[in-house]
């Protein structure tokens, strides 16, 4: 093989192009096949950074005592051209913050915002409507145990219309593909036909 034949002796870079490869592809290959550089090619200037002893990039690095040419000059409030102008002020929050109390939809739920703490993951400060809603009457959901809408409608939040189910239950019922395809396609046809009655009941 080629390669067993010239990496000891070529530099790594050169055999890359002869063989119209990525760099790391030849490394890798070099690897796999335990190939290594010989000693007359770490003693040649072409080894550079695999030469051992003799600090080849010290030519290169910062002397002792180097004052670096913008020493004193990222002081606080610092800022070339208009750069000021584009940085956050002290206590100013993103334009996608919003209050405690305020609700979004996500993935068909609606959440209430019920926190404001940085830093956490957005689940820590947001809560869905319909849990918040079960709970100030019932108490924490069980373990193991979800809440489904009666109607199918995510958006019907009411507590007439909220079933406390254990996991194992609100699975079955989203596994449709476990059933016959006809049974799917009528299960389909009845989530379709109840989100129409639900579009018509809001909007009457």
């Amino acid at each position: 093989m080629a390669l067993r034949l010239l990496y000891p002796d070529t530099a790594t870079k050169r055999l890359a192009v002869l063989f119209g490869r990525p760099l790391d592809s030849i490394y890798g290959m070099a690897n796999k096949l335990g190939l290594s550089k010989s000693a007359a090619y770490l003693a040649s200037e072409d080894a550079c950074r695999l030469r051992r002893g003799d600090n080849v990039g010290a030519p290169y690095r910062f002397k002792k005592g180097h004052v670096p040419p913008n020493k004193g000059l990222r002081r606080p409030g610092w800022g070339p051209g208009r750069m000021k102008e584009t940085q956050f002020k002290k206590g100013q929050v993103s334009h996608t913050w919003r209050p405690v109390g305020d609700e979004r939809i996500v993935d068909g739920y609606r959440y209430t915002k019920v926190s404001d703490t940085r830093n956490v993951p957005w689940t820590r400060n947001w809560f869905p409507t319909h849990v918040l809603l079960w709970e100030k009457r019932n108490g924490k959901v069980p373990r193991g145990h979800a809440l489904a809408f009666l109607n199918g409608d995510k958006a019907d939040i009411r507590l007439d219309n909220l079933e406390l189910i254990t996991r194992r239950e609100l699975m079955r019922r989203n596994s449709v593909h476990n059933y016959p395809k006809a049974i799917v396609e009528v299960i389909q046809l009845r989530g379709a036909l109840q989100r129409q009655i639900n579009k018509r009941s809001r909007a009457s």
